[in-house]
């Protein structure tokens, strides 16, 4: 079984990964290669910042590791809060965050966005980045009490509830991580 760290602590998403990505192989926390600290993200881009972590790592390490970066991008508000999504209203805080994006579209008339995951995947033989993105529309207000982040406030294309109504079932087969994940593991299977 071929070993490859994905740059997170987070058990869920960890968890997450393993079931795409299956039993050939094993997905590794930054704990389990042991990094402690922060990993860096100091660009103004999605591309930028996941390849940032995904080096740092490979560089120290010199094991195969992906990293992710993803954000919510809203087309009136010319992407943002794209990069900065988790501390939009300038700290980690998902309603104060909502808030923000629900007070700067008040009376617009687009409300389109997206949710946006780019996952970089380095090894000896170089890098590679995928993509997934799940299109919808901002929430006129925060509805739902499932979910994280900005799930209250967005509803996915071909749907009528935000993700923090829908079932974690119905969200997990249209996450933009697990989109840009399951291109991640195309892209491992051909190499093996």
């Amino acid at each position: 079984m071929k070993k490859i760290c994905f740059a997170t602590n987070n058990a869920h998403k960890l968890a997450e990964v393993q079931s795409i990505l299956g039993d050939r192989f094993e997905v590794q926390s930054l704990k389990d290669i042991g990094f402690e600290g922060e990993l860096p993200e100091t660009h103004e881009t999605l591309e930028e910042n996941s390849l940032e972590k995904a080096e740092f790592l490979f560089n120290q390490f010199k094991v195969p590791v992906f990293s992710d970066d993803s954000g919510l991008e809203v087309i009136a508000l010319g992407g943002k809060p794209g990069v900065h999504t988790a501390h939009y209203a300038g700290d980690r805080n998902a309603d104060k965050n909502m808030d923000k994006v629900l007070s700067e579209l008040e009376g617009a008339n687009d409300r389109s966005g997206q949710f946006r995951a780019v996952v970089t995947y380095i090894d000896a033989s170089g890098v590679q980045q995928f993509e997934g993105i799940i299109k919808g529309q901002v929430a006129l207000e925060k509805i739902g009490k499932d979910g994280f982040g900005y799930d209250p406030i967005f509803i996915p294309e071909g749907y009528n509830q935000t993700f923090a109504e829908l079932s974690a079932e119905v969200k997990n087969t249209m996450s933009h991580r697990k989109r840009s994940v399951e291109k991640l593991a195309q892209f491992l299977n051909k190499l093996n």
